[in-house]
């Protein structure tokens, strides 16, 4: 298992002043991330505003069903993910590797989904483009309505992909006693961004999925 005295950088007095640091800088880019998607909501509110029933015929185009199953996955993601930072913490090394193949198996079956649930869009003409099959006087809107569901989940799904490829290295590390009670410091910030992108998806299910009464 790691020591202390092992993993303390040379510009940080000691371990506890490193995990201080290492979490104020997660923060500090989580709260970059809140502005970057803050954005795009503020966008999609203002297009919802202007263009209300176009945004309630865009999201009857969406797969219910699809979004709901992700969205269990995903709060189920982040209980492992909390239970493998718990792991760590208490130096259940086997458990940890569990929990972080799990939340990676969790993480990567949404992506698939949506891999699916974008598939279908192509094959139905929905994707905003030359193609775009809806037509009619509210037909530019609802595109419009297309042009953001596209923008913000599929950056969503870059997070995830990204938070996938972490995991995966940190699963490694863990799988050779990396982390302990003495030093759990990435598998607690990689807790905070994984708990941090199924927020988003949290606030993007019923803005975009469950416009109209749905």
């Amino acid at each position: 298992m790691a020591t202390t005295e092992h993993v303390v950088a040379h510009q940080f007095d000691d371990a506890e002043q490193q995990h201080e640091a290492s979490t104020l800088g997660m923060w500090l880019f989580l709260v970059t991330e809140i502005l970057f998607f803050g954005g795009l909501f503020l966008l999609y509110v203002a297009y919802r505003v202007t263009y209300p029933e176009a945004f309630v015929d865009g999201s009857h185009h969406l797969d219910l069903r699809l979004g709901t199953i992700n969205t269990v996955i995903l709060i189920g993601s982040s209980l492992t993910m909390a239970l493998g930072v718990h792991a760590a913490q208490v130096g259940r090394q086997r458990a940890l590797v569990g929990f972080l193949l799990l939340t990676i198996v969790l993480g990567s079956a949404f992506l698939v989904i949506k891999g699916f649930e974008y598939a279908a869009k192509f094959e139905h003409g929905l994707v905003p483009g030359p193609g775009f099959a809806l037509t009619g006087p509210l037909g530019p809107q609802v595109e419009l309505f297309f042009c953001i569901y596209f923008a913000m989940t599929a950056l969503h799904a870059i997070h995830m992909v990204i938070g996938v490829g972490v995991l995966a290295v940190i699963a490694m590390m863990a799988s050779r006693g990396a982390f302990g009670p003495a030093y759990f410091t990435p598998v607690e910030l990689m807790g905070l961004y994984w708990h941090f992108v199924d927020v988003v998806w949290i606030f993007l299910f019923p803005l975009l999925y469950l416009i109209g009464g749905r």
